[in-house]
Order: structure tokens, then C-alpha cells, then sequence
């Protein structure tokens, strides 16, 4: 497995990258004896480090854990616990999945990155954020329990993808009470028909 350990506004040594690559290896390895390649980012902001790891353990498969802690050492074993957290939850899953791969089918689509209210890209005009970047991404046919792990697993806040029951686009996202919301078009188009 490829990993890549990198500084944000900082020095990492031998000492913290040692200590992510076999860290890193030991905890997928666990797992899945196949991971492809991984990243860790590690940054200082004031007195506090961030860690942002991402492991891709197959095709469209991506583990993501984040943390923060007062030691570079500290914030890089917490998420690393949640990368191994999310493994151990759907390991069998992931397995299933590997054993299927060629049946996943994709689209391609479009993604747009949009500035917030405190990024500097504001339309002049309309006061409203301006699109930032544009990113080719790819749909995938998934069924909805899929899609969720999927999300969960990249620690994403939504994620958008053609559900494998129907064939219609459809959505899954955290909501602010931590459950996972799921919009259907085509259940709501059938249910207003009636």
C-alpha cells in the first residue's frame, strides 16, 4: 500500500510520518489485505494538530477519519481509531463489495464546489457565493443501504447516486439530528399520482 504523509504549515519528522505508515498499514491490513493507497495530512493551527487521513480501499471506496487534539501524535491515532472503526462496522460489506465490483455501474456528472460566506469568491453582483471549482465525479448505482455506508464511510455530508431498485437519482444525507435522511423523486412522483 502507497502512503502518502504530508505537512500543512508544518515539519512532519521521521518520528510521526514512522509512526502514521505503520499505524496506517496495520490497521487496514487488518481488514483488507488490498488497500490501494493512503493519505495523511497533518496540520497546526495555533496551539492545536489536525489530522485528516484517507484510505481508498477499492474502486470508489474511500475511509476518511478527521480529528483534532493538543499533540500531532494524539490527533493522528484518533483518526486512525475511526478509520478502524468504520472498517470493523462494515467489513463484511466491503467484502461483498470487492467480490462484485464489476457489476458497479457509473455516470458521469458534474460537481461544484461553492465558496461559503467567508471564502473571498462572492459574485459582486448578486452578493451570493460564487462557484468556485468544477470537478468531473461519477454516479454510482448503489442500493440505498450501500449509498449510506458509502457515506459514512468517506465522512461526507451527502452523497448523490442512482439507486440500483429503480434507476432514479436519488440522495442520502446527515441530517442535524445525526440520523441519515433519504430523498426519492421517484417514491414522491408514485405517492402524488395517487
Amino acid at each position: 500500500m502507497r502512503i502518502a504523509v504530508q505537512g500543512k504549515q508544518m515539519d512532519v519528522g521521521d518520528s510521526l510520518r514512522t509512526h502514521i505508515e505503520e499505524a496506517l498499514k496495520t490497521r487496514t491490513e487488518k481488514y483488507f489485505d488490498k488497500a490501494v493507497e493512503g493519505t495523511a495530512t497533518v496540520s497546526k493551527d495555533k496551539h492545536l494538530f489536525k489530522s485528516d487521513i484517507t484510505v481508498h480501499i477499492g474502486k470508489e471506496i474511500h475511509v476518511q477519519g478527521r480529528a483534532t487534539a493538543g499533540d500531532a501524535y494524539a490527533a493522528v491515532d484518533e483518526s486512525l481509531e475511526h478509520i478502524s472503526k468504520q472498517l470493523r462496522r462494515y467489513k463484511r460489506r466491503l467484502r461483498d463489495h470487492h467480490r462484485d465490483q464489476d457489476r458497479i455501474e457509473m455516470e458521469a456528472a458534474q460537481q461544484f464546489v461553492i465558496s461559503g460566506e467567508d471564502d473571498d469568491a462572492v459574485d459582486a453582483v448578486s452578493g451570493q457565493p460564487a462557484i468556485i471549482a468544477e470537478i468531473d465525479t461519477k454516479i454510482q448505482t448503489l442500493a440505498v443501504a450501500d449509498a449510506v455506508m458509502r457515506m459514512d464511510l468517506a465522512d461526507l455530508p451527502v452523497l448523490v447516486f442512482r439507486n440500483s431498485a429503480n434507476g432514479g437519482v436519488n440522495v442520502v444525507y446527515r441530517r442535524e439530528d445525526g440520523n441519515i435522511g433519504w430523498i426519492d423523486p421517484a417514491t414522491a412522483e408514485s405517492t402524488s399520482v395517487k
